[in-house]
């Protein structure tokens, strides 16, 4: 390498003139702009005398770098991105006729008299539920709560205190259930009014095991096998 070649740079893009040279191992680069860029003998080749080997280093560190980046990108990436399967919900047998219930459970049975209650939409079927869930004030009806529920499961609706009980004396469930992805037979939309006894959340006994709660609840059917169990 002497004054005058025409070289480039090995680790990033550039080059340029050899315009002279500080001690032994680095030489002077006068770039396109006229500026002198100091740079490691061992950075630039003189271009036109590139072999195997210097090629191999520059497509080595290309790949390196890339790999690097690539890591980096990863790394950033949140380790809790959400999941976007889903299994299908399982069937069961007979599950084809409509049961849904309204339930409430005791936070603390074991202390019924101070404790504070939540309040479920159970689907006990194999359609798909969107439900309305509403109380009434007087003659009007607020909305407490909506959502879909997926076959055989249920979903939590709120937590209350006994001073809420006499806001949900009047409530209401209007339920509209379907199938996804498959046919199925179209079932009637139910609009359910039922009546809450608020009595019921001082005795202890009215609370009972049942097949959705590993703790006693107090169960009320809005719809079991079809058939619409309380009046409108």
């Amino acid at each position: 390498m002497k004054i005058g070649d025409k070289v480039r740079f090995l680790s990033e893009v550039g080059g340029g003139r050899v315009s002279g040279f500080q001690g032994k191992n680095i030489v002077l680069v006068e770039d396109e702009d006229g500026f002198d860029v100091p740079m490691r003998i061992s950075e630039v080749v003189v271009i036109g005398e590139e072999d195997y080997d210097t090629r191999h280093v520059v497509e080595a560190k290309a790949k390196s770098a890339a790999s690097a980046m690539q890591q980096q990108e990863k790394e950033e990436e949140p380790a809790d991105r959400p999941v976007t399967f889903r299994a299908k919900p399982e069937e069961r047998r007979g599950g084809d006729k409509l049961s849904a219930y309204l339930a409430f459970v005791p936070m603390n049975v074991k202390e019924l008299s101070e404790t504070r209650f939540e309040s479920y939409f159970v689907n006990d079927s194999n359609y798909y539920m969107r439900y309305v869930y509403m109380t009434a004030e007087g003659n009007a009806w607020q909305v407490r709560a909506t959502g879909e529920v997926e076959p055989n499961t249920k979903e939590f609706i709120e937590e209350f205190g006994r001073e809420d009980l006499n806001t949900l004396e009047r409530c209401c469930l209007q339920v509209i259930a379907y199938k996804r992805d498959k046919h199925f037979l179209l079932k009637p939309t139910v609009n359910a009014q039922v009546r809450i006894d608020p009595v019921k959340f001082y005795k202890l006994h009215t609370f009972t095991d049942n097949d959705f709660f590993e703790q006693p609840a107090l169960i009320y059917t809005v719809i079991e096998n079809d058939v619409q169990k309380v009046a409108l």
